[in-house]
């Protein structure tokens, strides 16, 4: 429908022919007369009848209606709608008796003057008037239909487009934020001199490569995005070696099922980032993430510092939870739904979406 609408309106012109032969048609093969002896007449006078059926609603739905009537111009469009649809009456009377009775009536015959025709308010309404509007309804009710599809279709367009900025700047607020916590576990290790900072700048390569080139399209598949998980928790586990426990587990049945990217990460930066850093004894991460037909079940469980630390990445304030929820509004409203579970020693995020489109 809307490629339909898209062509007509930049070809306007096409529609109103299109229109206008219609309403042609109609009549004439709905006329009275019987076509097989009066075609050629009939022909003639629905022909020559289009020219005020045109100007009475052109005016009706191009001036009258938009300027008077909905600017609430109530008094102005009652007096114009009185006075045009008069004119336009008066002149198909005009028409019918000096053009299209000249062409198609036997002579000879009397015409009407003038001035009986334009006193002759009875007789003009009588046989004119409806004939003359039905073709301004039929062109009011399509073109207020066709308006109400377009705003429709901008409202959308412009939530798509709001959306789409949003998730940019979420998406913006992660990108940085990602980059930083890498960079450190990346300066521990040079710090250390460890064997393990080449294969940690591998994988922030890769991490990389799919921020920047491979996570711009709305939706990516599930696999890309387990790989970046894999990647990140590589890194994270080269980090801090025995001191974390390390359990990820992904079971999914359609490996090409599709997720708005980088939804998940921020989850799994923030079990690193409090779960782990603030320990002195042994962490523990666990990851879980289902797909079954189409259903999406994630989970991050990890534990917590006997001290409280501070948030500095703002997940539970800002970035990360906040950021992760707003993404879920936008992209998956309605189809998705987060628990957070809070305890002395532990914590646990559980994510659901519908995947599915």
């Amino acid at each position: 429908m809307n490629k339909v609408l898209d062509f007509l309106e930049k070809r306007s012109y096409i529609a109103h022919v299109l229109f206008w032969v219609g309403i042609f048609l109609i009549q004439t093969f709905d006329s009275k007369y019987d076509l097989n002896e009066h075609l050629y007449s009939v022909i003639i006078h629905n022909g020559i009848m289009l020219f005020p059926k045109m100007i009475a609603s052109y005016i009706l739905v191009y001036y009258q209606i938009p300027q008077l009537l909905f600017k609430r111009k109530y008094l102005t469009f009652a007096i114009s709608f009185v006075v045009v649809c008069y004119l336009v009456c008066v002149g198909a009377r005009i028409l019918v008796v000096y053009g299209v009775e000249e062409l198609t009536r036997p002579k000879p015959f009397d015409q009407e003057p003038i001035l009986e025709i334009f006193t002759d308010v009875r007789k003009l309404y009588d046989g004119y008037y409806l004939w003359m509007y039905f073709p301004a309804i039929v062109m009011l009710v399509l073109k207020l239909l066709k308006d109400t599809i377009e705003k429709k279709s901008t409202v959308e367009k412009l939530e798509k487009e709001k959306m789409s900025a949003e998730l940019s700047f979420l998406k913006s607020q992660i990108h940085p934020h990602f980059l930083f916590n890498t960079l450190n576990n990346l300066y521990v290790l040079t710090i250390k001199k460890s064997d393990k900072a080449p294969e940690t700048v591998l994988k922030l390569s890769e991490i990389l490569d799919y921020m920047l080139y491979q996570c711009n399209d709305s939706e990516i598949s599930i696999e890309k995005e387990i790989q970046l998980i894999k990647n990140y928790v590589a890194l994270e586990q080269l980090r801090y070696g025995d001191k974390l426990v390390l359990k990820l587990n992904t079971e999914v049945d359609n490996m090409q099922t599709k997720i708005t990217p980088l939804l998940l990460i921020s989850i799994i930066e923030n079990a690193f980032k409090h779960g782990v850093s603030g320990r002195s004894s042994k962490s523990e991460v666990a990851i879980e993430l289902t797909v079954k037909e189409g259903q999406l079940y994630f989970e991050v469980h990890n534990t917590k510092p006997f001290v409280e630390q501070k948030d500095y990445t703002n997940f539970k304030k800002g970035i990360g939870l906040k950021n992760t929820r707003k993404q879920l509004a936008l992209v998956y409203p309605e189809k998705s739904s987060i628990e957070v579970i809070e305890k002395n020693t532990t914590y646990t995020v559980k994510l659901t979406i519908d995947l599915t489109s």
